[in-house]
């Protein structure tokens, strides 16, 4: 059981280090090729214009939309706004695997960042250190769409059949329950 990192930009590596702390084989993606014989694929935190660009470059873009037909995408940050449907602030292009509608660095510039508590419904319910740095918001859930993860009134983390998103960073903290969560999702799909 191997699980892909989308390494082009952002916290790769932090994933990479929580997928092995729980026990999984990982493998940085870079190329279309990588995609093969993976579990899941986490697309981290970033930049998304860069994140598009760089997608549509190296031709992962039409790549990472086959592989969730079949398999399971975790998004954080920037992978969520690449995931989204529809990015109501910005004019980019997004891979519409997630039936939602996000807004960009919401939240406010680089020092409006902020740690707070976060409550989550998966497998292991209660709260959550939330991380958000220049963080989207989910201003819309479509069809087929189940909000997990709340800050305040606000939808933090969402799912649907094959992809997950949080516009927080779990990969910033010790706690490994999203990322546990994101494994047992994939499992699904064998």
């Amino acid at each position: 059981m191997k699980f892909g990192i989308l390494a082009l930009q952002g916290d790769f590596a932090l994933h990479q280090k929580a997928l092995q702390r729980l026990g999984v084989e990982t493998l940085l993606v870079r190329k279309p090729e990588h995609l093969f014989g993976l579990m899941g694929l986490i697309m981290p935190g970033g930049e998304s214009t860069t994140f598009v660009k760089l997608l549509k470059e190296i031709a992962l873009f039409d790549a990472i939309r086959d592989f969730a037909r079949e398999r399971a995408v975790f998004g954080t940050c920037a992978g969520l706004i690449t995931l989204a449907r529809k990015i109501v602030n910005h004019p980019l292009e997004t891979l519409n695997l997630i039936d939602i509608v996000v807004q960009r660095n919401a939240y406010g510039r680089q020092i409006d960042s902020f740690v707070d508590a976060v409550r989550v419904n998966i497998n292991h319910s209660g709260t959550f250190e939330g991380v958000f740095i220049r963080a989207p918001k989910i201003v819309e859930i479509g069809e087929g769409v189940r909000a997990v993860g709340f800050h305040g009134e606000d939808v933090v983390m969402a799912e649907n059949d094959h992809v997950l998103v949080a516009t927080f960073h779990p990969e910033l903290t010790s706690d490994l329950r999203i990322h546990e969560y994101f494994i047992e999702k994939a499992r699904k799909f064998k």
